[in-house]
């Protein structure tokens, strides 16, 4: 007999039901599955097998493929031996001929033998399982990137790059300091180790604390609910656009990305070009807010915002900005507010924010039914997905930058941690509530069900193409969280003017780009409503460079789509209630 601890909250088709019996089968199995996940780190074993077995089956009944192999590392021993030949040559003159390049190798000191002839073999070897991986008939798209992707980190363990005695720069830095480097090394390998075991850092030192030394743009909190605190921003002018900007950041992270020290933040600089900003902050949810679902992160999220901010700022539309998945939320709540005629925003700034899910970037080698449910069942147990899960995820993902290049300078060459804020912010991790976390892997990146039509928002479907709002759309060069071309394919859903920025950098640094930034560029053209379409790489290709940060342009967009500016004390910021002083206090929750 199920008694009410044998009954759990059931989602389906994103939704949260009443709580239903769960028979003791189910329960068994869910509780082995979670002990799995902690087991393995919360990848799934079974998906990366089937994967591999699908791979090789394949392969097996392919000659034709292992032949071009075959002939690829005849070719591949060729080249080395020709590159070995001449990089040894006493003629000065002879060119020395380099079969791959990569900027893990760029130092001279590896153009020396044997370090020449190691780290050539290791980018060779990279180049032959990349071919190995790819193009063998009938293996599955998503299983033969999984096996490319774990051959690629299977590699990285014996890079000669990421060890001692074959890596030329951490052995010419140990005789310059006699081993003194080393002895550092160890001592902040320790410090790691410990923080590890702890579960927290193992100095409680910040260089950049928010409120101090980030998160510092003057404001008051002006709401606060179960999932977020509202903070507008003081004005820096005498006058300000009449319409208000809404900041809508990533649940996933928070949100002083967008407010880092004073020189790299976005919202300052927002403020100080004349406009009213306000921004979410979302809670780091405890396992008490495992049952927080997506249409509570829409309802008390964006709509509580927008509401607070309607109510401070009466009779004028909002410019929505929305970063990461706060800009796929924001996409949510726009495509309900035109199906049902609300009108009150004026544009929409998206910032790296997929509305398309069916080419996510590595980021999907972690998304598939095997995974999710993996992660379900640990979820169901611990309410949250932790903050160590996701930096795991998000390291394997860059696992050189993340990872291999702070094992080769902390470690091996002894050089002291130095975080910039961005750094630190990175840390500054957050949970996510287990339904949630649940359904937005499912309806959006899973079942893709935004740009298909059928995510549905109070009952009824919602659609992309019903936005009839200018679209200001950034997408970045490197982002392995939200690829550009994944980005760009809200020209295709959505018919409305589209103004698309391709940023330099990262799924961060790409977004954090003030101007000065040294080496940022970007290519801006901008799509009339219902004109034709263009593919990514034909905009690419017919779209013109420009140096610089891309932060102008934008603003440029936002005064051509703002009305005559205002006194800033015609806004009603000083009259405004006030539960606390920027930053707030969610941000400090750990």
């Amino acid at each position: 007999m199920n008694g009410p601890e044998n009954r759990e909250p059931l989602a389906v088709a994103g939704l949260q039901e009443a709580a239903i019996p769960v028979a003791p089968t189910v329960r068994l199995d869910r509780q082995i599955h979670a002990a799995l996940a902690r087991a393995s780190g919360s990848l799934s074993l079974v998906s990366g097998l089937l994967a591999v077995t699908d791979w090789a089956a394949h392969l097996a009944v392919s000659p034709g493929k292992r032949l071009e192999l075959l002939c690829l590392a005849l070719q591949q021993a060729n080249h080395l031996l020709h590159y070995i030949s001449r990089s040894s040559s006493s003629d000065p003159d002879s060119p020395s001929m380099l079969p791959v390049a990569d900027r893990r190798f760029s130092n001279p000191d590896w153009q020396r033998w044997p370090f020449n002839l190691w780290h050539q073999s290791f980018l060779l070897a990279e180049q032959w399982w990349a071919a190995a991986t790819r193009d063998v008939w009938g293996v599955e798209k998503h299983h033969a990137d999984l096996v490319a992707f774990a051959a690629r980190q299977c590699l990285d363990v014996f890079s000669p790059s990421n060890q001692l005695l074959t890596n030329p720069e951490v052995l010419r830095i140990t005789m310059e300091q006699r081993g003194a480097n080393l002895l550092m090394g160890m001592q902040n390998c320790m410090n790691d180790m410990i923080g590890l075991l702890l579960e927290k850092p193992a100095s409680t030192a910040r260089t950049f604390m928010p409120g101090r030394d980030v998160a510092v743009s003057p404001g008051k909190v002006v709401l606060r609910n179960r999932i977020m605190e509202l903070i507008r921003y003081a004005p820096a002018t005498e006058t300000v656009c009449p319409e208000p900007l809404l900041l809508i950041p990533a649940w996933i992270m928070k949100y002083y990305i967008l407010d880092l020290s004073p020189a790299n933040s976005l919202i300052r600089y927002l403020v100080e070009k004349g406009h009213t900003v306000f921004c979410v902050s979302w809670k780091n949810p405890a396992p008490a807010d495992r049952d927080l679902s997506m249409d509570d992160y829409l309802d008390s999220g964006f709509h509580a915002a927008l509401d607070a901010v309607n109510s401070a700022c009466p009779d004028r539309k909002v410019h929505g900005v929305g970063y990461c998945l706060g800009g796929t939320l924001l996409s949510i709540a726009a495509a309900a507010m035109a199906r049902d005629g609300d009108q009150r925003l004026a544009s929409l700034t998206l910032l790296a924010a997929q509305t398309d899910f069916t080419e996510p970037g590595e980021l999907g080698l972690f998304i598939d039914e095997s995974q999710i449910s993996l992660l379900e069942a640990q979820m169901q147990q611990a309410g949250t997905l932790s903050q160590s899960q996701m930096a795991a995820a998000f390291q394997m993902l860059r696992s050189y930058d993340l990872l291999w290049s702070r094992v080769i300078r902390q470690y091996l060459m002894g050089v002291p941690a130095h975080n910039s804020d961005l750094m630190e912010w990175n840390a500054d991790a957050t949970r996510m509530p287990a339904l949630m976390h649940s359904q937005y892997l499912r309806r959006l990146f899973l079942d893709d069900d935004l740009s298909e039509g059928r995510y549905e928002v109070d009952g009824k479907p919602v659609l992309l193409a019903d936005v009839n709002l200018p679209v200001f759309l950034v997408g970045t060069v490197r982002d392995h969280v939200a690829p550009w071309r994944s980005v760009y394919k809200l020209h295709s859903l959505c018919p409305a003017e589209i103004t698309f920025v391709l940023a330099s950098g990262g799924h961060n640094a790409g977004i954090v780009s003030p101007p000065g930034h040294p080496r940022s560029q970007f290519q801006i053209s901008t799509r009339a409503a219902g004109a034709s379409y263009r593919s990514a790489d034909e905009w690419m290709a017919g779209t013109s460079v420009t140096t610089g940060s891309w932060w102008p342009a934008w603003a440029d967009w936002l005064a051509q789509r703002s009305g005559t500016p205002v006194p800033a004390a015609g806004m009603g910021y000083d009259k405004a209630h006030s539960l606390a002083d920027a930053p707030g206090n969610y941000i400090m929750e750990q």
